[in-house]
């Protein structure tokens, strides 16, 4: 399947850029007529996704930057979000329900199983300075 579409867009990894990543992704989504509640799907697992790089990537500290890039097909679209912080030491583990790193008590540890309840495939890699998470919706 051929791409349709692609767009980039680079934020600081703060947390008022959260909100702001997930509506530019939704928008640009609504080309391929997805329903309502696929947008709405999209919009959580990408909150998730650039959360997890703000608190765990770059440890809170508002500073740092977050990659996101957006295809679309005619019926699908593949979302990389990339961090250039610490890494994910593994992965596997990292992938398995309530898991945290952080102590605090504030995590719950499910943001990559949201981001699994939400999209069709969720794939990430992870080394020192660059962790990539792969996010891909279907349109039916």
């Amino acid at each position: 399947m051929s791409t349709s579409n692609k767009m980039k867009l680079t934020i600081e990894a703060k947390s008022q850029n959260e909100s702001f990543a997930r509506s530019v992704v939704a928008a640009f989504f609504i080309q391929i007529n997805p329903t309502l509640e696929q947008v709405e799907d999209i919009k959580t697992a990408v909150s998730e996704a650039v959360t997890n790089c703000i608190v765990h990537a770059y440890e809170g500290a508002q500073e740092g930057i977050i990659e996101i890039s957006c295809a679309l097909t005619e019926n699908s679209i593949t979302i990389d979000i990339c961090d250039y912080g610490k890494g994910i030491d593994n992965v596997e583990q990292a992938m398995k329900p309530f898991f945290t790193t952080v102590s605090t008590g504030e995590r719950s540890g499910m943001g990559f199983t949201v981001m699994q309840a939400f999209c069709d495939s969720v794939k990430v890699s992870s080394k020192q300075g660059l962790t990539t998470v792969q996010l891909v919706k279907k349109v039916a």
